[in-house]
């Protein structure tokens, strides 16, 4: 995730379906607030809709 105003997990953390993992901010060169969503196999950018439910 990127341009986020907070996380509320760390790196390791489980976590459960509906938690709340962050909030969304505005940082960086963003000109409003969003998410941005990405996902990273291997160091290489793939598409999230392949690899979620």
């Amino acid at each position: 995730y990127l341009h986020i105003s907070e996380f509320k997990v760390n790196v390791g953390d489980r976590v459960k379906r509906g938690q709340v993992i962050a909030t969304v901010g505005n940082t960086g060169l963003s000109t409003a607030c969003h998410l941005h969503f990405a996902m990273y196999e291997n160091g290489v950018n793939t598409d999230p809709e392949k690899r979620l439910p």
